[in-house]
């Protein structure tokens, strides 16, 4: 299925669900090199009850795992759609079930801040990629102006 992947194909890959599925559509995908996704900012959010009142702004901590989440569905839907294309080396384990975990964060930068209203769109690109290991280059932005970014490592359990 090529992109665009919408919420029925994001919820068949991630094991995340509401409040905390913070991948609403993925754009585009070149398997093994990048994925273009996005997150919708609302206000009835519930983080936004208590960061902040009165001027309420998505955590840098949810960009960072929005981000993951992004990265996650990059490595799943890269295996799904081009299995015999992964890096030479790489032998696939089978990631139905199986869950990617955060290792590290790494270099990770805030450049504005993300409120309701606005769309987080990430990017995110391979830099290695290992059986159970990987890491990757992210970076998330609204209206063009960067917002994020970091490199992450995860791992499969």
């Amino acid at each position: 299925m090529p992109a665009p992947y919408d919420i029925s194909t994001i919820l068949s890959v991630m094991p995340h669900r509401y409040p905390f599925l913070l991948v609403d559509r993925v754009t585009a995908l070149d398997p093994w090199k990048y994925i273009l996704a996005y997150k919708n900012i609302t206000f009835n959010e519930p983080q936004f009850q208590g960061h902040f009142p009165g001027q309420p702004v998505m955590p840098g901590v949810l960009m960072v795992e929005a981000m993951g989440q992004a990265a996650a569905m990059f490595i799943a839907l890269s295996s799904r759609e081009a299995p015999d294309a992964a890096p030479d080396g790489v032998v696939l384990p089978d990631i139905d079930g199986r869950v990617a975990f955060f290792a590290s964060c790494d270099k990770v930068k805030f450049r504005r801040q993300v409120i309701p209203g606005d769309r987080l769109d990430m990017e995110v690109k391979l830099i290695r990629l290992g059986s159970r290991i990987w890491n990757v280059a992210a970076r998330a932005s609204v209206d063009g102006q960067k917002a994020a970014e970091a490199e992450m490592t995860a791992a499969l359990s």
